[in-house]
């Protein structure tokens, strides 16, 4: 079909519902259903395994591997994004991340500690596929939309993303609590897992399917190119990093909103990633069915107190300015990580869910946006997104490396949550230092 053009609704719709596509991957397999899964794995023994050579913690264990697949992520991202570039077939690479992603998250099916790394294996492939294919739909945003429409559109893609995800996790939730209601045979522990190792199954499913709209929509990309991908090609990427570099000394207040943006949001991905596990860990539940259901419970809370807080900031940033709302915003996860230290009952992670949601989905889009508006006017904006996702990723590495060491020291997750306020600090520091008259303004007038 012919490309639709830029700012109209149907295209801004069609961009934002790829949040309720793969939505369901952070929500199920990073946040919800996996890491309650992979704990009850090790229900019947301690929390320590043998594997690389290793007696590691389980918690630290993963906590490395997803380290290991976002440095990955981050070392692969410019090479692809040189040649989509290059080619011009943004979505076709943003589809083949898809799908990467969806199949490896029903490969999590087969996951257990007897193929303990066969199942790591999925588990790292989904994380590249997932986080691969947003470089790419991210570098969309200032392609579809106009300055004045990035703030809203990207609150909304978040929102929906949160709509639809909690959706298919009820589902799952129904289907782990009552597995006999879904036709799912075993005893009470057997029936709750075959439930999780379908969640898995369905998620990938949900990712494909809804992903198609996306697709039905969305330009192919800036360029339409016959050319033959070559080594210098392969790493172009690399040098569009070096180029963006370099513009960052001609663009003060994008270049101190990238360091602000790396140090808080290592901090927080790396809190949306451990929050489950901390919470099945450290949290007094009074059997495991209630820390199965209390866990899905808190976790579904955050969702959707998330989509009010992702309207909130919106309007929040709209009124008192980008800059300043991501300032109070990172004051408020710095208290949320010095309280955590402290909670011990489930009443107290509940309230402590509540208060991450209502600010988790409003830093993520805003952080987004704010970025978006930016950049220099400029088509290539395949390489300056990869430039903020590598500096993400790389922010993610640092994280999950610090809450696993200290995890695996100390042999407690609390310790490690508290540590990362010391990021959302510097975040804050950083963010201070950002000019009051910046391009934000300056984008919003020209519009």
């Amino acid at each position: 079909m012919e490309d639709l053009p830029k700012g109209s609704k149907k295209l801004l719709n069609a961009w934002a519902f790829y949040d309720w596509a793969n939505s369901v991957y952070p929500l199920v397999i990073s946040s919800a259903v996996f890491p309650i899964f992979y704990e009850a794995l090790f229900s019947d023994r301690d929390h320590y395994i043998s594997v690389f050579g290793m007696n590691l913690k389980n918690s630290a264990l993963i906590s490395f591997v997803t380290a290991f697949a976002f440095l990955v992520v981050a070392f692969i991202s410019p090479i692809l994004s040189g040649i989509s570039d290059y080619v011009g077939n943004k979505k076709g690479f943003m589809k083949f991340f898809c799908y990467l992603g969806a199949l490896s998250c029903m490969g999590l099916y087969f996951f257990s500690l007897e193929n303990i790394y066969v199942g790591l294996v999925f588990y790292f492939l989904g994380l590249i596929g997932f986080w691969g294919s947003l470089v790419f739909y991210n570098s969309y945003l200032p392609d579809i939309a106009f300055p004045e429409q990035q703030d809203e559109v990207s609150a909304k893609g978040y929102s929906l993303g949160y709509i639809g995800s909690v959706i298919l996790l009820i589902v799952n939730l129904a289907m782990i609590m009552k597995p006999d209601l879904f036709g799912i045979s075993g005893s009470s522990g057997e029936a709750a897992m075959k439930a999780m190792r379908y969640s898995f199954i369905m998620v990938g499913i949900w990712w494909i399917i809804f992903s198609q709209y996306v697709y039905y929509f969305l330009p192919k990309g800036n360029r339409n190119s016959e050319h033959k991908v070559t080594k210098a090609v392969v790493f172009n990427g690399f040098k569009e990093l070096q180029k963006v570099w370099r513009l960052l000394e001609h663009n003060k207040a994008l270049k101190r909103y990238l360091r602000s943006f790396f140090v808080y949001s290592m901090a927080v991905q790396t809190v949306m990633l451990i929050a489950t596990y901390f919470g099945a860990q450290e949290i007094a539940w009074e059997s495991k069915s209630d820390s199965t259901t209390g866990l899905i419970i808190c976790i579904l809370v955050i969702q959707l107190v998330a989509i009010l807080g992702a309207v909130l900031t919106s309007r929040a940033s709209a009124k008192f300015g980008n800059i300043p709302t991501l300032i109070a915003i990172n004051c408020f996860w710095v208290l949320l990580c010095v309280a955590a230290y402290f909670i011990i009952l489930p009443i107290h992670f509940y309230i402590m869910a509540g208060l991450v949601g209502l600010v988790m989905g409003g830093i993520q889009a805003l952080s987004r946006s704010t970025y978006s508006k930016l950049l220099p006017e400029t088509e290539d904006t395949a390489s300056f997104f990869s430039f903020f996702d590598v500096s993400e990723k790389i922010g993610i590495v640092i994280g999950m490396c610090v809450y696993g060491i200290i995890d695996q020291i100390t042999g407690s997750p609390r310790f490690a949550i508290v540590f990362l306020a010391i990021f959302f600090i510097i975040g804050v520091l950083l963010l201070n230092r950002v000019p009051k008259n910046n391009a934000l303004d300056e984008r919003k007038t020209k519009n």
